[in-house]
């Protein structure tokens, strides 16, 4: 599993480099002593400064490492787990740095934003170690496509079906497929909203108006409501083969809109990820020309 091979690459290797990142960095915070109270304009400071400037800069180095597909320089593996340990050990290291003080300036900000960008990757390791046994769970061995394929072929007999029953049971569950929401946008995607609508009628008036529709919820209460109002047996045994044909097509769009909500939340991270990143780099640029020229 991907998770496993990114945090147990080499034995674990990457996490004790971390971690001695982390204990000689502290011992040499600790070392600051005299008048001036521990901060980054002393040596100890420019040296922990030095330090994780290097490391956001070889950090950011991933994203060239993952194309260069011909490269020797270690794999692409190993370079994941050493950014996940030395990206965590970079938090003490930027934060003893700044001994943390805070203000409302450029140096803050540059801070503010590693910070994001280094809590957006721990999302972004708990999405990985999580939601791919989610994924798979949810499509119970079936790919995406091949969960839309049977909700094609439930479709397809619902729409048969329909043709045989009465008007107002055809007309919503004809609606009910065709005006079926699947995914939608960003918010829609990620959060599982449903604006799915079929058209009822009404039994009193005759009317007939769209309604909301959401799981398929409505369309199988209604079919539901029919089968013991019918007079015939046919026709309730038609009812009735409709009636499972929805209830198992609400089962399948339930897998896929789960899918596409867990592969969403999967990828979304890097759409934050990835610009905090290259905001951070800008932002450490600057961080770095004002404290030389203020030197």
């Amino acid at each position: 599993m991907i998770h496993v091979g990114i945090l147990r690459h080499a034995g674990s290797r990457y996490l004790w480099w971390g971690l001695g990142t982390i204990a000689v960095s502290s011992v040499l915070f600790a070392t600051q002593s005299g008048v001036q109270p521990p901060n980054g304009g002393t040596w100890q400071g420019y040296v922990l400064g030095t330090a994780g400037a290097l490391l956001i800069v070889w950090l950011a180095m991933l994203g060239v490492r993952k194309r260069r597909y011909r490269s020797t320089v270690g794999t692409v593996q190993g370079w994941t787990s050493a950014h996940v340990y030395l990206g965590s050990a970079l938090l003490v290291v930027a934060t003893l740095h700044s001994a943390a003080q805070v203000g409302w300036n450029v140096h803050t900000l540059a801070y503010v934003l590693m910070c994001a960008v280094i809590f957006s990757g721990f999302y972004g390791i708990f999405t990985y170690i999580n939601y791919p046994h989610l994924l798979s769970s949810n499509r119970a061995g079936l790919s995406r496509a091949e969960l839309f394929a049977e909700l094609y072929e439930l479709d397809k007999r619902g729409r048969e079906l329909g043709a045989n029953a009465p008007h107002d049971v055809n007309v919503a569950t004809t609606s009910s497929i065709e005006r079926t929401a699947i995914g939608g946008g960003l918010i829609a995607q990620l959060f599982g909203r449903d604006r799915s609508q079929f058209i009822q009628s009404s039994g009193e008036t005759g009317s007939a108006g769209p309604a909301g529709n959401r799981d398929q919820q409505a369309v199988i209460d209604f079919i539901a409501e029919r089968i013991p109002r019918t007079n015939k047996i046919s026709e309730a045994e038609l009812l009735q083969e409709l009636l499972a044909v929805f209830c198992r097509r609400q089962a399948i769009l339930r897998r896929i809109a789960r899918d596409i909500r867990l592969q969403g939340w999967l990828q979304v991270w890097l759409f934050i990820h990835i610009p905090l990143s290259i905001a951070l780099l800008f932002a450490l640029v600057i961080h770095i020309v004002t404290t030389f020229i203020y030197w």
